[in-house]
């Protein structure tokens, strides 16, 4: 079960990158400008150490899953639900990168009516859920102070982008 879950997690970021991609083509062609261009590369890194990471952990330290882990799985696929309906709610402004066109209101509908960074919640209960799935604290605790460091930079840098060049 460990590995079916690598392996549709790493399918599943795997498509996000190529949707990202044609999504990157798509607002370039509408004059996107890019911002936080220097952390990107650590987010991307980190969420491939995450990974392996966790691998690790449930290998090395023969991690087993949680006796919750029913329960945990349900919670992991409602969080993928919000991840989709955010994704779907940005359409082609959706992006791993920070991409905005300048003057094009900011996006309003699904959860973002409520959260100004849905997605980014979801990343944040995934690095804590996911290890938890397999009892791999260890990933779960150093991962989740990556990813609020990371995030706080990036958020940052995002909401500066958006202020300076969306209409609000």
């Amino acid at each position: 079960m460990f590995w079916l879950l690598i392996a549709i997690l790493i399918v599943q970021r795997a498509a996000e990158m190529a949707v990202a991609r044609q999504n990157e083509q798509k607002v370039k062609k509408q004059g996107a400008i890019e911002f936080g261009e220097s952390h990107y590369p650590y987010i991307i890194t980190m969420h491939i150490l995450f990974f392996l990471s966790l691998i690790a952990e449930v290998l090395l330290m023969n991690k087993q899953p949680s006796s919750w882990w029913l329960g945990i799985a349900a919670v992991i696929l409602s969080v993928q639900i919000v991840r989709y309906w955010a994704l779907c709610s940005l359409g082609a402004y959706w992006n791993t990168k920070i991409l905005v066109v300048p003057g094009v209101e900011l996006v309003k509908k699904g959860p973002y009516k409520w959260m100004k960074h849905p997605n980014y919640a979801v990343v944040i209960l995934e690095i804590l859920l996911i290890p938890l799935l397999y009892q791999a604290y260890v990933t779960m605790c150093l991962f989740s102070i990556f990813n609020a460091v990371l995030l706080s930079v990036r958020i940052r840098a995002e909401d500066k982008a958006l202020q300076e060049y969306s209409v609000k």
